[in-house]
């Protein structure tokens, strides 16, 4: 399958990205932060009504449905949903989407070039953290690239049975993911702060990048709580086997405060895309894009 380019870009994406270059994007997003976990009733209920209808949040899919019910807005941003809400389709041979969101790019990865916009690509070895033993497998593979917008769901499932192997805080810029900044910043997701996360599952390594975004910069997992922040300057690689993590198909292993994108890796040999899966298209967490090959 072949990357679909979306529309080139315009002006006008041009005039919303540029001022995002000088801004401090880790102290608005450390602002945001205190901002989103301030636990005084009157403030995060306000909040948490105004952001719910202006992104019209569907109050029953979640397990808890009203204001109150939550901490602080943090808290209710990345909700858990009721039992049931996100069915997980197929078998243990069928990939699933790991997040509620929209397919940002899916395809093949060229040459080690992965497809971010028209006009720009970025590459695996520097999205992995410039490692080329970490990224040789996934060279010639496949990827699929997930935004998630303010109103999805935040929480980050695993797309098959994986055992954890290594994870690399690589620390970066926090552009914005949104789609006009995709169009516009060359190597967005290689520039800004991310965690890599590498699995061994049945289809060979998995990588899963969760890179962070302005007014994100706050990424979680299941197995160290958060990874970010603080901001560090150095890349962390943590080897995870002797930790033995498993996680199984489904399972939560991480969330964003706030919304960003992750994106998928796989070598390619073993397994393939489901043929009507293009950019633009929504997905629910639990949903197949993909099948182990037999």
């Amino acid at each position: 399958m072949k990357p679909v380019p979306q529309r080139g870009a315009n002006w006008q994406d041009y005039l919303k990205s540029l001022p995002l270059y000088p801004l401090p994007h880790h102290a608005v997003s450390r602002l945001t932060f205190a901002l989103t976990r301030v636990e005084t009733p009157w403030f995060k209920d306000l909040f948490i009504r105004w952001f719910a209808r202006q992104y019209r949040i569907n109050w029953t899919e979640a397990e808890f449905q009203r204001p109150e019910d939550y901490r602080h807005f943090n808290a209710f941003f990345t909700r858990a949903l009721r039992q049931g809400a996100r069915p997980v389709e197929g078998d243990k041979n069928s990939i699933i989407s790991p997040a509620d969101g929209r397919i940002s790019q899916i395809g093949s990865i060229e040459a080690g070039q992965l497809f971010q916009a028209k006009g720009h690509h970025f590459s695996a070895v520097e999205l992995l953290g410039g490692d080329s033993e970490r990224a040789a497998p996934f060279l010639n593979g496949l990827f699929a690239t997930v935004y998630l917008s303010p109103r999805d769901y935040h929480r980050i499932h695993m797309p098959l049975d994986g055992r954890l192997r290594e994870t690399v805080y690589i620390p970066g810029r926090l552009f914005s993911v949104a789609p006009h900044t995709t169009r516009t910043v060359p190597r967005l997701f290689a520039r800004n702060e991310r965690l890599v996360t590498i699995f061994d599952t049945d289809a060979g390594p998995m990588a899963m990048v969760l890179v962070g975004a302005i007014n994100v910069a706050a990424i979680e997992t299941v197995w160290s709580g958060l990874v970010t922040p603080p901001t560090r300057s150095s890349i962390e690689l943590v080897n995870m086997q002797p930790q033995d993590i498993e996680l199984v198909r489904g399972a939560e292993m991480g969330r964003f405060n706030m919304g960003s994108t992750v994106i998928l890796l796989f070598p390619g040999k073993d397994i393939e895309w489901q043929e009507n899966l293009r950019a633009g298209q929504p997905l629910r967490m639990g949903q197949t894009i993909g099948q182990i090959l037999p």
